[in-house]
């Protein structure tokens, strides 16, 4: 093996023969780690990558940082199903880089026995903690967690380091409808926004205000001003919720899991608490808190 295989990076800094086939530990699972050298046409993709686009500056910057440096961060990695060769957990940006780079080899932390949901939840987190997904890419991870491989949105919250109520409203974005949900995922209107849409029950409308939104640049609050003035039933006014009162929203938020809206009347000290919940799980989990003693 030559140097120039692996770029600069680690093998200026780790003696070749520290990469060998020896298990330098083993998780809580049981499962193993090792360090070791791969040739980089035996790594494929991750298939429960939630990242969908690879492209532009960014990697084109990763690749020359590669060139210069090589890959200083180990991709995550675990043996394919016949032992021929790795399939990716976390690192395709650097995997990605290392090819343009012309790299032969990489340094890749192997991990064995890791099933489907591990997978996701590896790369979900390695995505998260690098805020490389879109809110929908995000939102769709989360979803893919609590429908396919049983997690609640509790479990959810406390593998990728969030709270409930951020688990709970990422999936509820995927309720928008697709055009929505393309002009979130492509940055036009953010996750914010795509909350307070949600707020119209119509998809008709609700794709006419999404238009509005977009041609006159609204901020999320506008946003939400403008949906509460199309959904309040005639006769009953209120007026805009003072910085305390949103506070007061956000900390009721954050103690029941669900999205909390304190919202006064118009006049008088009156007002109501509005607690709004997406699934039956988050209903359930409302009701245990509310009737918690």
């Amino acid at each position: 093996m030559t140097r120039s295989s692996l770029g600069r990076g680690l093998a200026a800094i780790i003696p070749e023969t520290f990469f060998d086939d020896e298990t330098f530990g083993t998780k809580a699972d049981g499962t193993a780690s090792a360090l070791r050298l791969v040739d980089i046409d035996r790594v494929r993709p991750n298939p429960e990558q939630p990242r969908m686009t690879f492209s532009g500056p960014a990697l084109e910057q990763l690749a020359e940082s590669v060139r210069t440096h090589g890959v200083l961060t180990p991709l995550l990695v675990r043996s394919d199903e016949n032992g021929q060769g790795y399939v990716l957990i976390a690192g395709e940006w650097r995997l990605r880089a290392a090819g343009m780079a012309g790299l032969e080899q990489v340094p890749c932390w192997v991990r064995e026995h890791l099933g489907s949901r591990e997978q996701l939840e590896l790369a979900l987190v390695e995505n998260i903690q690098r805020e490389d997904l879109d809110p929908i890419e995000t939102a769709e991870s989360f979803s893919r967690l609590v429908n396919d491989f049983g997690l609640t949105q509790a479990e959810v919250a406390r593998r990728v380091g969030k709270d409930r109520a951020t688990v709970a409203n990422a999936i509820r974005l995927l309720r928008l409808p697709k055009r929505a949900l393309v002009e979130v995922r492509q940055g036009r209107v953010s996750a914010g926004h795509g909350k307070a849409l949600l707020g119209l029950a119509d998809d008709q409308q609700l794709l006419r205000i999404l238009s509005e939104v977009i041609a006159k640049d609204l901020s999320v609050r506008a946003t939400e001003r403008l949906v509460a003035s199309l959904v309040r039933p005639k006769g009953q006014r209120s007026r805009r919720p003072s910085p305390a009162m949103v506070k007061l929203g956000d900390r009721l938020t954050k103690a029941v899991g669900s999205k909390v809206k304190v919202e006064p009347r118009s006049r008088g000290e009156k007002g109501r608490i509005v607690i709004d919940y997406t699934t039956k799980e988050e209903l359930e989990n409302l009701v245990r808190v509310l009737l918690a003693p």
